[in-house]
């Protein structure tokens, strides 16, 4: 268990600001940021960060919370995970209690696979310093690919002994179960006839690259051979497991994370040498996909962190053209694309190691092409002078043009296209036409089947009715949270008999804390929360604020589980989503509510006595459907309550029919 001590420590220290912009590129918005949700598909912000109470809030998927729950719910990580994340990224030394062996085994499959993968970078690692077959074969492997010491021990780059079985025995040894060998890929069990198994390492004699989540967990691991033996495949990745899945991976996107965001762009190549060596000459806003085709996935991984890619080509790559086909995956996901390939015979990791940072950044940025001009000049070389190639070659163009979803960007390629290829726009405008019809047609095509899947009932349209009591307890607790300690000046309403004899609502100031004021109107009204976890809410916010010198929104989310961690922080951020809009850019000031926060309080109060009076008022009505007996008193109840209630409503300036 992880001491108290520490946890405060953690909630006190981390930024949650700073935690998000590892994973999300952040925009500053009024005092808070906004980004895209890291969380759905979207292409306009609805993220929004607020540094002053750190919550965030992610509008398109209603989840939020405070900097553990993000950890939580985007690394999925456990409550004690994200927190040995942040002490480990602010440098806390945790204190906790020896985990039992109990605890060891009651921990979940994912955790158990992650920790066989954690030790086992970490045996390659020592495997490779400290073994002479490690230094004599794994060492010199990456001595000669230019790697310094600095940068092998930076990526976790390791040796897997060329013996069957010595990783798997040195787990075993360190009481780490044969079972999540086997699931994470690392060791290979084989079922004998006999009834026993054969275990051997996957990775037998082979140097290893581990594959990291982006938050720096080593999700599974790619091996080179370095023998000549053709059997054997050069390059061996870790198999699919329920921690590892190369189409939802990049290589290196860990350690090119904050450099993507800051550069706002990310250099996309083939192999991990070619991430290492170009990241080791400086330039660091670099991934890979690891020899695998570019999938939606991966790409949403870097759409993250920027709206930018350069895809970096061999100068002699095989099949350059069956890669142009990622190009149009990207287009799809409304990403700019450059492309830049090498001279021939080189490629990214042979041109950064000869070269220096200068030179390679300045190639980089004189050769990197938009993919309309590379792809062009690329397929109109092939096309030559046939003329039939050569409409296809327009064709396959328009194609990837019509991938956009932004119809100004669209337009504009088809004017760039038009100049490049010498033909009239027009003409491909037509074309343009011809795809997008076609592509509407299969969409309703493909509707039509999904339609007919399932046996569709079509009701009458239902109009949900607004739970008024439920909003106003949920805007009594948002006034808590947000202007819980604050003096304010409050009128307080008193019943008098006039002059005349009638009953009025006499002002009289008094200032009080607002949580004072909100804690004793509902007190004398006996108005108890209806539900249950604003009612749990409430009560823990009321005991904070009278018994704390200082009420901080971090400090009071630190005590709450995640689940109301949850609602607190939709409760607060529901108060920053005009944000959202720029209303300032359009001329229009939304009111600061900081202005009015006695009158707020006052009339939330105020519409809530009018609810639960109207409430009672049903209540009373309906006993005397049907009753025989005297109903005079009720009857003069009833009529104490509306004129009470016809009151309460004028102070709130609403007429009542």
């Amino acid at each position: 268990m992880i001491s108290k001590t520490t946890i405060d420590q953690v909630y006190e220290t981390a930024r949650l600001e700073e935690v998000i912009g590892d994973f999300v590129q952040l925009k500053k918005s009024g005092s808070n940021f906004k980004g895209l949700s890291p969380f759905t598909d979207e292409r306009t912000p609805s993220f929004m960060v607020s540094p002053v109470k750190q919550i965030w809030k992610d509008f398109s998927s209603g989840k939020g919370g405070n900097v553990v729950a993000f950890l939580m719910e985007h690394e999925h990580f456990t409550y004690p995970e994200a927190i040995r994340y942040l002490a480990k990224k602010y440098n806390i030394e945790i204190e906790e209690t020896e985990r039992t062996d109990e605890e060891k085994e009651q921990a979940n499959e994912r955790e158990s696979m992650y920790l066989v993968s954690e030790f086992a970078q970490k045996y390659f690692v020592e495997t490779l310093w400290e073994t002479e077959p490690g230094k004599a074969i794994g060492l010199t492997y990456f001595k000669e690919r230019g790697f310094s010491d600095a940068t092998i021990k930076k990526f976790g780059l390791g040796y897997s002994l060329d013996q069957w079985e010595a990783f798997t025995k040195a787990a075993l040894e360190k009481s780490y179960q044969l079972e999540f060998l086997d699931k994470t890929g690392l060791t290979i069990v084989k079922e004998q006839t006999d009834g026993t198994s054969k275990k051997f390492d996957r990775f037998k004699g082979r140097v290893m690259f581990p594959i990291h989540s982006m938050s720096g967990r080593v999700l599974g691991f790619g091996g080179r051979i370095l023998t000549n033996d053709k059997k054997a495949a050069k390059y061996l990745n870790s198999p699919e497991s329920e921690i590892y899945h190369k189409s939802k991976v990049l290589y290196g996107i860990y350690f090119a994370k904050q450099a993507i965001a800051k550069e706002d762009n990310c250099y996309l190549v083939e192999g991990y040498t070619d991430v290492i060596q170009m990241h080791q000459k400086g330039v660091e806003n670099v991934v890979s996909s690891s020899g695998t085709s570019l999938t939606p996935e991966q790409i949403r991984l870097i759409n993250r962190l920027t709206k930018n890619i350069t895809v970096l080509f061999d100068g002699d790559a095989a099949g350059l053209r069956a890669s142009l086909r990622g190009i149009d995956l990207i287009l799809e996901q409304g990403m700019n694309v450059k492309v830049c390939t090498f001279p021939e015979g080189e490629d990214p990791d042979s041109f950064a190691k000869n070269n220096t940072y200068e030179d390679l950044a300045l190639y980089l940025e004189e050769n990197a092409k938009d993919f309309i001009q590379f792809k062009t000049s690329l397929l109109a070389q092939e096309a030559a002078n046939d003329p039939i190639k050569r409409a296809d070659t327009i064709r396959d163009i328009v194609n990837s043009i019509s991938k956009i979803p932004d119809r100004i960007k669209k337009e504009v390629y088809i004017q760039e296209c038009a100049k490049l290829l010498q033909i009239s726009e027009e003409v491909l405008y037509n074309t343009l036409a011809q795809i997008d019809k076609k592509d509407r047609v299969e969409a309703g095509k493909k509707l039509k089947q999904e339609q007919k899947a399932f046996e569709v009932v079509k009701n009458e349209p239902v109009v949900e009715k607004v739970d008024v009591l439920y909003e106003l307890e949920r805007k009594i607790i948002e006034m808590l949270l947000l202007y819980g300690d604050q003096k304010q000046e409050f009128e307080d309403l008193v019943l008098k008999e006039n002059e005349e004899g009638e009953l009025a609502l006499e002002p009289e100031v008094v200032e009080a804390k607002v949580y004072q004021k909100v804690y004793l109107d509902l007190q004398e009204d006996e108005i108890e929360m209806t539900n249950d976890h604003f009612r749990n809410i409430y009560y823990m916010l009321i005991g904070d604020l009278n018994e704390k010198e200082e009420f901080t929104v971090n400090g009071f989310l630190s005590g709450l589980d995640q689940e109301m961690v949850s609602e607190v922080s939709s409760i607060l951020m529901e108060n920053e989503r005009y944000m959202l809009h720029d209303w300032e850019r359009k001329d229009i000031y939304p009111k600061e509510r900081e202005k009015g926060v006695a009158q707020l309080v006052g009339e939330t109060i105020l519409t809530l006595r009018c609810n639960l009076i109207r409430a009672r008022i049903q209540e009373l009505q309906s006993q005397t459907e049907g009753r025989k007996e005297d109903n005079s008193e009720v009857l003069e109840e009833i009529m104490n309550y509306l004129r009470l209630n016809k009151l309460l409503n004028a102070k709130l300036n609403r007429v009542l029919s």
